[in-house]
């Protein structure tokens, strides 16, 4: 799990211009300046759209996305190519703690910060353990089929408030189904590399329809005011935590489903790259810990590890770690321009939803995805079972209270999933 005396805590990047780039290996500058930039352009439609989704400030989101990038890559000695950008697995858990009904600013994001922080505590103690003794445990206590059925919780969690997002009128409706037709065309038919930014496409298709129709269909239009009076760089708005135990508990739960993420990211490129990061995944698990601890702290998301950025490096089979240097150095300046965030704020609402239902649709989605891959075979009870009940559990977010902890519907099939597979799996083997 350390690096042997020899090799150093960071690689020595060896420049080339081989078609293929392995992580320890560098383009020339301009060429990598390029590359980090489309992976910032890879990242910025979910990285931006999950807080929002939140009732967040982008900047702040954007900012520390780019720092937790930072970070990441100090903390792995530069050996894994990954950027860490806001999560999805967040958002139900962050909307439940802090009351937020989904449209303007989150006036009690304070509440969720704290229980953000305790997830990245919880990620990052996990990370140690790896580090010391190994993640075959983790596979051990979250197979394929529960991890499958957490994730389709968390997806079907969010389905109310993705609809409800597109529903306010007829106008709202419709674009918001131009933009799900939009994203989907954008994925498929895009040349090139725009087929890796679909979301970012589909919302400014989306954005279009809107600016042209809504005065014509009686909804508000488009309000640039704000964009025209923001200046180019400043200091975003930073927001304190607070600590609820309700919130906490709510929300830590979430490191479970970022740990299982990264394992598999951390696999996925290993497997692109021809080179095992196994020995890796402990850092990669406190680094991804840290950079999550130190948004919350001062207003952020939580992050993760993007596969939007593995579909850009499975793409250009350019894996050097220097790459998301770049990436993350753009995201910062990024998120110390207000004019940027400006522009962000007059993202009309039901184009938010309709980029909602994509998101939320392919987190649910991605448990297939996970069940297929790994061969779970539901023919067997103890997955069946598994599965029926955590996603029930999430999808109509059943709440228990526990000696004063409240566990919401995400935390329940989490938890559930773990436990009810284990009690399970100790039963006899079906024939």
């Amino acid at each position: 799990m350390t690096t042997s005396p020899t090799e150093g805590w960071f690689p020595h990047w060896k420049l080339t211009t081989a078609d293929r780039v392995a992580p320890d290996e560098r383009l020339p500058w301009p060429q990598t300046l390029i590359a980090g930039f489309q992976h910032v352009v890879a990242m910025f439609g979910s990285t931006v759209l999950a807080p929002i989704i939140m009732g967040f400030d982008p900047n702040v989101a954007v900012l520390f996305s780019g720092i937790g990038t930072l970070i990441f890559f100090l903390i792995v000695g530069g050996r894994v190519p990954s950027y860490l950008g806001s999560s999805f697995a967040f958002i139900a858990v962050v909307m439940a703690a802090s009351g937020y009904a989904g449209t303007g600013a989150n006036i009690n994001i304070s509440v969720a910060l704290g229980g953000i922080i305790a997830a990245g505590a919880v990620y990052a103690l996990i990370g140690l353990i790896v580090v010391k003794i190994g993640y075959q445990w983790i596979e051990t206590l979250m197979p394929p089929v529960v991890t499958g059925a957490i994730v389709a919780a968390i997806g079907l969690n969010l389905a109310p408030i993705a609809v409800k997002g597109i529903s306010a009128t007829g106008f709202d409706r419709t674009v918001g189904l131009v933009t799900i037709v939009a994203v989907g065309a954008a994925a498929v038919y895009a040349p090139g590399m725009l087929r890796r930014i679909p979301v970012l496409i589909g919302g400014l298709v989306g954005y279009i329809v809107y600016w042209l129709g809504a005065a014509s269909f009686g909804d508000a239009p488009i309000n640039f005011a704000k964009l025209e009076a923001a200046p180019w760089f400043g200091t975003p708005t930073f927001t304190a935590p607070t600590f609820s135990t309700s919130a906490m508990a709510l929300i830590a739960p979430v490191a479970i489903i970022l740990v299982a993420e990264n394992l598999g990211h951390i696999k996925a490129i290993g497997a692109m790259t021809g080179h095992s990061l196994d020995r890796y995944v402990g850092r990669a698990f406190l680094g991804d810990g840290i950079a999550t601890i130190l948004s919350g702290a001062f207003g952020g998301t939580g992050v993760t590890t993007y596969a939007e950025n593995m579909g850009v490096m499975a793409v250009t089979k350019i894996y050097s770690t220097l790459i998301f240097v770049v990436a993350a150095v753009i995201a910062i300046l990024l998120g110390f321009s207000p004019k940027f965030g400006a522009l962000i704020g007059t993202i009309p609402g039901p184009v938010i939803g309709g980029l909602s239902i994509v998101i939320f649709g392919l987190i649910t989605a991605t448990a297939g995805r996970i069940w297929v891959e790994n061969k779970v075979d539901f023919s067997e009870t103890k997955n069946l079972i598994t599965t029926a009940a955590a996603v029930i559990a999430g999808a109509g977010d059943l709440t228990l209270n526990i000696g004063g902890f409240t566990l919401g519907g995400i935390g329940t099939a989490t938890f559930g999933a773990i436990l009810l597979y284990a009690l399970l799996n100790r039963g006899p083997k079906q024939a």
